[in-house]
């Protein structure tokens, strides 16, 4: 294999050398299902679906688990708020989430283990933890101890001074820079029997447990977005060294979807969720935009940004409409070998669509000269290429959305337009025109949001 990918815990781009020859194993950090997924979740479902695909591509037997975190401190918070059943609560947003990983035509995980069904694994992994002096029992909480692993912090570069995990406060901690693998019941909250207690498990336990029961002590990539990397990630290095496995052999990492340069988050109100961004363009065509940047960098959202890449799609997808339409049937090709070799690149996807642009342009001026044999295998190549990402435009799965996307932007066109009328009117200080313009669209059905990148719309109960 040519592959190439940088590894975060070495900190430089390495050989991809599969554990067992033919096979690759992958572990992905999943959702934690609190609430409605918004763009910059599904982020790292796109890049490391992308992964899986070049992988499945170059010949692998792909094995790919992506867990569910169905028990969480904030899971119970909020479905305690919403006076609803924490299991209840945690298996509507599971479905949220799986709504739009499909959506988005990401391929479904060969397994996807949640925490709860997990938690005789975890007893088993701290029982090895404590004989081997890595963990130790306090008030019926169960706690790592940092100092007693030589290499804590190699992943992140965090020195053991530095070290806040940034979790509730447990009882009997001997040094607050440890971290929690189990913690004890508290009254009115879910348990599950231990040899030290009735509890429930800590996050980085979870997923250690997990991926070692699913995958194997040792398995090729772990991957998740970068703001795991500590402490979660730490810790599940930390976890698994102490209890005696290799683990992960690389670590990729995704970069954030950030708006007004902040990391989009719940608890920042600059979120967009899935459902509203599924009013203003189709699916294929936000899978494109979220797909399109290096998994690595930052995706700053605007919505001219995700409109620009929508337009962008859309020339692709006419070119192998129109091919199909005057030269013959479009089948699947071959990918261009300077996509290949991109995407060998640890992933560079924009060096990878810079190719399928290329070849789009090429195939136009063989179409329009009348070279059909030429403008098919362009169009043969684009569907090959566009497939590995995920957005072959003639996949049944993207079927019949043309129409659609047509109506939602001449949609769009229009409340932007009323949009701009409100804000030149605010501007103004006409707040009698700004505010019809806002009740003449409530009435419409479109809910308008006021955010730091301006006035959004979305339909009424997609939000």
């Amino acid at each position: 294999m040519t592959l190439r990918l940088y590894d975060t815990d070495s900190r430089e781009v390495r050989d991809f050398v599969p554990l067992h020859p033919g096979q690759a194993s992958v572990y992905l950090c999943g959702a934690t299902v609190q609430g409605v997924p918004h763009i910059g979740h599904v982020r790292s479902g796109i890049a490391f679906d992308i992964l899986r695909r070049w992988l499945t591509h170059q010949g692998l037997d792909v094995l790919f688990v992506r867990n569910v975190t169905d028990i969480d401190d904030k899971i119970l918070r909020k479905a305690a708020e919403a006076g609803r059943p924490w299991w209840e609560w945690a298996a509507t947003h599971e479905r949220a989430f799986d709504d739009a990983y499909r959506a988005l035509g990401v391929l479904p995980p060969s397994a996807e283990p949640r925490a709860t069904g997990f938690v005789t694994q975890m007893v088993g992994y701290m029982e090895r933890l404590i004989e081997r002096g890595h963990a130790y029992v306090a008030d019926g909480n169960v706690y790592f101890d940092v100092q007693s692993l030589p290499d804590y912090g190699s992943l992140s570069g965090h020195r053991l001074d530095d070290v806040h995990q940034g979790e509730s406060a447990g009882t009997g901690k001997r040094d607050p820079r440890d971290f929690t693998l189990w913690k004890a019941a508290k009254p009115d909250e879910p348990s599950w029997p231990t040899p030290w207690g009735p509890g429930r498990p800590g996050w980085h336990l979870e997923c250690s447990a997990m991926a070692t029961s699913l995958l194997g002590a040792e398995f090729d990539i772990h991957c998740g977005g970068m703001d795991l990397i500590f402490p979660h990630h730490e810790n599940e290095i930390a976890q698994a060294h102490g209890a005696g496995d290799p683990f992960a052999r690389y670590w990729l990492h995704n970069g954030w979807v950030t708006m007004g340069g902040e990391k989009m988050s719940k608890s920042l109100g600059n979120v967009v969720s899935i459902p509203a961004m599924l009013q203003r363009v189709r699916a294929v065509e936000l899978r494109y935009y979220l797909g399109s940047a290096h998994y690595r960098s930052m995706l700053e959202y605007s919505p001219g940004a995700l409109t620009e890449a929508a337009a962008g799609y859309r020339r692709v997808e006419s070119f192998v409409e129109r091919v199909g339409a005057r030269a013959g049937e479009v089948v699947v090709g071959d990918v261009d070998p300077e996509f290949a070799a991109a995407l060998d690149d640890d992933l560079g996807v924009p060096a990878a669509l810079a190719v399928v642009h290329n070849v789009v342009r090429q195939g136009n001026t063989a179409l329009e000269s009348g070279d059909g044999a030429t403008a098919l295998a362009a169009a043969a190549a684009v569907r090959a290429m566009m497939g590995i990402l995920g957005v072959d435009p003639l996949d049944d799965r993207w079927a019949g959305t043309a129409d659609e996307s047509a109506a939602t932007s001449a949609l769009d066109v229009l409340v932007r337009a009323e949009l701009q009328r409100r804000a030149d009117a605010r501007a103004a200080k006409d707040w009698a025109t700004a505010d019809a313009v806002r009740d003449r669209l409530a009435e419409a059905g479109i809910e308008v949001t006021d955010t730091p990148d301006g006035a959004q719309w979305a339909l009424k109960g997609e939000a």
